[in-house]
């Protein structure tokens, strides 16, 4: 017989989550319903401009309380700073969101270019959760990784680099839950995948020119493949994280979520 009643397993009132690239896509997705759950936020994103968007937004429209940090994930003494100023007051929450999506050849991935995916995708998120564990200690929290389909199943060329780092993710994510799990610290990923948004489809344009993809063709194959018949929208992944971040995913632990409309099922 259920004893907890599902309004308050959903709730995340009376908890603090930080999430990374929030300023758009999946973060600002993300954000809007953990507010919407009852959470107060510390929103981080290189684009200041784009937070403060966000941020207004979610006051306004939940009455929550925001905070917003411009970081560039890209460099671990930014990530030490927004941590320094969290000893006292940790967020119970870390959705590690934030990345970089851009076609290249693989031939043409030189060592700057690899570096910066690495640095943003997945080193980002191994300093953030790093500094998650070390801060709560025994306390616990949530941890939860955004990775990608490509991760296991590479898709279109021009992303070899992108499913690397997103691998990354998957293995940070297994390795964590299991080493801290007795700590109190549950610790998953979600898996994207043909989610629609502005981000995508900008950089998805600038493929279609710089590698010839043909992406009308590409796309619509795409499509077709996915059971659903329709790309994801950006809500549809931030249910599925507020999900495992909340206490209806109380024994979930060591997770990968996989949200792609059943792309990986053919």
């Amino acid at each position: 017989m259920a004893s907890t009643p599902l309004s308050e397993l959903i709730s995340l009132k009376g908890r603090k989550a930080l999430v990374t690239g929030a300023a758009s896509g999946i973060g600002r997705s993300v954000s809007e319903r953990f507010a919407e759950a009852g959470a107060s936020l510390i929103l981080v994103d290189i684009n200041e401009v784009g937070l403060e968007s966000v941020a207004s937004s979610i006051r306004e429209r939940y009455g929550a309380q925001v905070e917003v940090k411009k970081v560039d994930l890209s460099k671990k003494r930014e990530i030490d700073g927004l941590w320094s100023g969290l000893k006292v007051s940790a967020p119970d929450i870390l959705v590690n969101n934030a990345g970089v999506y851009e076609f290249r050849d693989f031939l043409d991935v030189d060592e700057d270019f690899l570096e910066r995916t690495l640095e943003v995708n997945l080193k980002s998120a191994f300093y953030m959760c790093q500094h998650m564990v070390g801060v709560r200690g025994n306390r616990g929290g949530v941890i939860v990784n955004v990775s990608s389909i490509e991760a296991v199943l590479h898709l279109v060329k021009g992303l070899t680099h992108y499913g690397v780092s997103k691998i990354g993710l998957v293995a940070l994510s297994r390795a964590l839950a299991r080493e801290y799990g007795e700590k109190g610290f549950r610790v998953n990923a979600v898996m994207p995948g043909g989610i629609h948004t502005p981000g995508t489809d900008k950089v998805r344009n600038e493929a279609i020119k710089k590698l010839q993809l043909g992406f009308f063709l590409t796309g619509m194959s795409f499509i077709s493949r996915i059971p659903l018949k329709r790309l994801g929208e950006p809500d549809e992944v931030a249910r599925a994280i507020l999900f495992l971040a909340s206490d209806l995913a109380s024994y979930v632990n060591g997770a990968v979520l996989i949200v792609d409309g059943g792309y990986l099922t053919d």
